[in-house]
């Protein structure tokens, strides 16, 4: 009996703690989604965040769990999973996250968290522990994510200007301060779509090894609500160190801008949740940012900080994996 307690006790104690990693993603992504709408002046902060964290929850009917299925069981070898490697992995992620956040980097909590299940996975197994076609699909995602934003981003952007080439420039800021509260509803809703999967899959996965669910079984609803609930939270709560990189220091945005880039990110972020992928919200609305800001020309982006949110990108799943992989050995004492 009190090996059952015991072991209930931790796995209460890694649910509570990978739903404040959720609200965190949440807390640290809200700028992703609020930052252009934002920045182009369409609504006061209070007002975005509250829209952005209703779509989040709202999110739980649009979309099958494709997402937490690949993070739940096809990143790394189910029969490794233990207690030590849940609690290294949302380490690793929250730890990076605090970091970034602090420092105002828009980095990304799902890479994040790839790299803390991947680094406490090396820790306790080696690269057998890896499951290749999974992490694959999510590091080729690093890459395509943002340029299929920035081209998606672009060519809303081309399409949209030729649309309205004989409007005032008054009356397509008019016209496009109303769409806009659609496009960021809209990337709200991926936003929530996609990321709060990945939280419900590593939840999974610790009720799969600790043996509160089989394998075979659906993900039990209350794990699905609690975590749009956390993500919607956080988002309620924003991040605002990195709104104004976001919105403001990438390229100015002008409200038809902001719906495009907002739009562009939206579709991305749909197609990835519909085929199962698991990526960053953070590097699809940087990438449509980018493409909005260059059909303008080249120059009107600022390529400097663009250049240092890359290098962010490149560093999360290494780091995040290099700090899981400190917390899985020092989980063998605490845990």
């Amino acid at each position: 009996m009190d090996t059952v307690g015991i072991n209930l006790g931790v796995v209460i104690f890694l649910v509570i703690l990978a739903l404040a990693f959720d609200f965190m993603n949440g807390f640290h992504d809200a700028a992703n989604a609020i930052a252009t709408v934002v920045s182009t002046r369409v609504l006061r902060p209070q007002t975005a965040v509250l829209l952005a964290a209703f779509f989040n929850v709202v999110a739980i009917f649009a979309f099958q769990l494709k997402v937490a299925t690949t993070v739940g069981k096809g990143t790394i070898d189910p029969a490794i999973i233990d207690h030590y490697v849940v609690f290294g992995a949302l380490v690793g992620a929250i730890a990076w996250n605090f970091i970034t956040w602090y420092y105002g980097i828009p980095s990304s909590s799902s890479h994040a968290l790839i790299g803390g299940l991947v680094g406490a996975a090396l820790s306790k197994a080696g690269p057998d522990a890896l499951i290749a076609g999974g992490l694959i699909k999510a590091v080729v995602f690093i890459v395509v994510s943002p340029l299929l934003g920035m081209l998606l981003g672009s060519l809303i952007m081309v399409v949209v200007s030729w649309t309205c080439r004989k409007m005032t420039p008054r009356g397509v800021d008019k016209w496009f301060r109303r769409m806009q509260l659609i496009s960021a509803s809209m990337y709200s809703l991926g936003h929530g779509g996609n990321d709060a999967q990945k939280t419900m899959g590593i939840i999974w996965m610790l009720l799969i090894a600790s043996g509160f669910s089989q394998s075979g079984e659906p993900l039990p609803l209350w794990v699905v609500l609690s975590c749009y609930l956390s993500i919607g939270l956080g988002t309620m709560l924003g991040g605002w160190r990195i709104v104004k990189t976001m919105g403001q220091k990438i390229t100015k945005l002008k409200p038809v801008g902001g719906f495009c880039a907002e739009t562009g990110g939206a579709l991305t972020l749909f197609l990835a949740t519909a085929l199962g992928i698991p990526v960053s919200t953070t590097h699809t609305i940087t990438g449509a940012i980018v493409g909005v800001g260059a059909t303008k020309k080249l120059s009107a982006v600022r390529w400097g900080v663009a250049g240092n949110i890359v290098w962010a990108w490149v560093l999360t799943i290494p780091c995040s994996a290099l700090i899981a992989a400190v917390f899985w050995y020092l989980g063998r004492f605490i845990l």
